[in-house]
């Protein structure tokens, strides 16, 4: 079965448009199935056929070290400004010669989540991307090298980030949970073809949560009395945000995702047990309108 079909590779490569952008950390789904249609039969049994052929999404795992086409095509996405694309995943055997390939036609962003952000992590940060293709081949691999036109790899680890927002402290901000993007897609089944045609649908921004010192939190109970308790949130209070990932000496933007129009509607101290000494915190989940992401 082709959609189960697994790799024995060394490392995987993402090909888009006829250009390798990079090696993957990891990739999953794209199967190819179809929808099981049943019909009355002449006898005591339904009669069971296939019908629609339906391609699933690839799941991918990549830091920001990829080509800088990559994370156009997916920032180009989050301001609406959608392309299709053709591309393909290289699976590389030990040798990195390429050993086999699934291509996949006219695909799509559909999510983008960015992993948990929290301080003393050690282990690797990776964004996961969801791609919806029209549809999907595999075919053998060239048996050629593969050849990348990406940069030296860069380590991204979830403890080096930092967030700002206007007129907010965050300096004590020691953990911002994972977010999705989302964009859905609508299937059209009206035809005769055999394969339907996604289109796009709504794009959603998600809400954050963020954890903090409350020694370093006086700008944020500040806001949060303000806005939500006293009732001043019309969109003039809103504020913009900025969180940048940062490479291993705290110095250099790996990347940026720009946040836009804040809102504060919760704000809660994290659970405390008596007798156990810990670092008191609060955790402020804010709304957010638009955000556009931006890799160097």
């Amino acid at each position: 079965m082709p959609g189960a079909r697994s790799f024995a590779a060394g490392r995987f490569a993402l090909e888009i448009d006829g250009v390798v952008c990079g090696f993957l950390h990891s990739v999953a789904g794209g199967a190819i199935a179809a929808d099981i249609v049943t019909v009355p039969g002449q006898g005591p049994f339904d009669d069971k056929r296939l019908g629609r052929v339906r391609y699933e999404e690839l799941e991918l795992q990549l830091d920001l070290s990829l080509g800088k086409l990559v994370y156009d095509w997916i920032a180009a996405s989050w301001k609406e400004n959608y392309s299709r694309r053709d591309g393909s995943i290289v699976a590389a055997d030990v040798s990195g010669k390429a050993a086999s390939e699934r291509e996949f036609f006219r695909g799509l962003v559909t999510e983008v989540t960015v992993p948990v952000l929290e301080a003393g992590s050690k282990d690797r940060a990776y964004l996961t991307v969801k791609i919806a293709p029209e549809y999907t081949r595999f075919k053998k691999g060239s048996g050629k090298t593969v050849k990348t036109t990406a940069g030296r790899q860069k380590e991204w680890l979830p403890s080096n980030f930092k967030l700002e927002i206007d007129g907010l402290d965050s300096t004590r901000v020691s953990k911002i949970d994972a977010f999705t993007v989302k964009q859905s897609l609508v299937r059209d089944d009206v035809g005769e073809k055999r394969d339907a045609v996604r289109e796009l649908g709504k794009l959603e921004f998600p809400n954050l949560r963020v954890t903090l010192a409350a020694s370093g939190a006086d700008t944020w109970t500040a806001w949060f009395d303000d806005f939500l308790v006293k009732g001043n949130n019309d969109p003039t209070k809103e504020r913009t945000g900025k969180l940048t990932f940062l490479s291993a000496d705290r110095q250099t933007p790996l990347g940026e995702v720009s946040l836009f129009d804040l809102g504060i509607f919760r704000l809660e101290p994290t659970p405390q047990q008596a007798g156990v000494e810990s670092v008191a915190s609060l955790v402020a989940d804010l709304y957010c309108e638009r955000m556009e992401l931006a890799v160097p």
